[in-house]
């Protein structure tokens, strides 16, 4: 299985970038700047920010960790 790297735009701008594939079917986000914002597992059905807390139980959503401010 290849990873597989989608990137999360508003407008023309790169805001960020979903890695997906991983064989423990998890999903690694980043921001424009390269740097881990979170992860997601499908797995377990979470979404966990850079720090490793929970951002959500029910649902393994990289839309919940990009954000432009």
């Amino acid at each position: 299985m290849a990873l597989e790297k989608t990137y999360i735009r508003k407008g023309g701008e790169v805001i960020g970038s979903v890695t997906s594939g991983y064989a423990d079917k998890s999903t690694t986000v980043r921001d424009s700047g390269g740097r881990v914002v979170g992860h997601t597992s499908d797995r377990f059905n979470t979404t966990r920010d850079s720090n490793g807390k929970l951002v959500s139980t029910n649902a393994a959503n990289s839309g919940l960790l990009i954000r432009k401010k």
